[in-house]
């Protein structure tokens, strides 16, 4: 399969580690592609809502795939989010090719980019985080449920459903905190002189133009792995939202040499890679 390739590719939340997570679709979109920089924009690994007993080996193989493309050349950027808040004692470490932050700022064909996960702006979650984890939970449940049922939709021959979208864009408050959100993001970047701001967190794949009194931006955002599996491509000037859902990859399609490895083989790789 030839990859194609690409500049900049931003993902966020794919909470590797919890049951919604379809880490074999990431599989395969990361095997297409051969970017310049990854950046992983908050909430990769679940550390929240992290079982010992759960852990399966695909998400295992998203791990090694990312550290596999970094010693292939791609400069791997892991912003930190709320989801995987423990990384954060080790910002400003680099590894090789891969460098943990809270956040990052890029110059993109002159215009400044401002990339961060989003969690700064949920008082719920910086206080009452407990609430924030209950929630968490909560979402993880509602997204097993969403599975049965759309197992047996397919099975009657009848669409998918998402419930969690629904819930979202039936909830006056959540569809309030969602433009709060895409407007506070977007006034702070343009009070600082950005053209792009970058986030995740919210699980609401967007690209749109922001404008105040004061200038205009463009907000754009990740998506997530679990409802909507998307991501953000930068090549020649123009970013584009990625759908997986709208494109023609075969599902879990993944490298012979990641097919091959066991759960022993990849978690030993992956341990020995961290450890130079």
């Amino acid at each position: 399969m030839k990859k194609r390739k690409v500049e900049i590719v931003v993902i966020s939340d794919v909470h590797l580690g919890t049951y919604g997570c379809h880490a074999g679709e990431l599989l395969s979109y990361l095997n297409s592609i051969n970017p310049e920089k990854l950046i992983l924009n908050g909430d990769i690994i679940d550390i929240w809502q992290f079982r010992k007993r759960y852990f399966p080996k695909k998400h295992l193989q998203v791990i090694k795939k990312i550290i596999d493309l970094s010693t292939k050349g791609t400069q791997v950027y892991y912003i930190t989010g709320n989801h995987d808040e423990m990384l954060r004692k080790f910002s400003d470490v680099t590894m090789g090719n891969i460098a943990i932050v809270d956040k990052l700022s890029l110059k993109l064909d002159g215009k400044k980019a401002w990339i961060f996960h989003g969690d700064v702006f949920d008082a719920s979650i910086q206080h009452t985080k407990w609430i924030a984890k209950l929630g968490g939970w909560g979402y993880d449940f509602l997204i097993l449920l969403n599975g049965l049922i759309n197992w047996g939709l397919v099975k009657m021959g009848k669409e998918k459903y998402s419930l969690s979208k629904k819930i979202k864009n039936s909830v006056k408050k959540a569809v309030k905190y969602i433009n709060d959100f895409e407007k506070v993001a977007a006034d702070l970047a343009i009070q600082n002189g950005y053209k792009y701001v970058i986030c995740g967190h919210i699980h609401q794949p967007k690209m749109i133009r922001k404008v105040n009194k004061h200038g205009t931006c463009l907000y754009l955002n990740s998506g997530d792995w679990v409802e909507n599996l998307t991501a953000l491509e930068y090549h020649k000037k123009h970013w584009e939202l990625y759908s997986f859902n709208e494109d023609k990859l075969s599902p879990f399609y993944t490298d012979e040499d990641l097919k091959s490895m066991s759960y022993k083989d990849l978690l030993a790789a992956i341990t020995i890679t961290g450890k130079k």
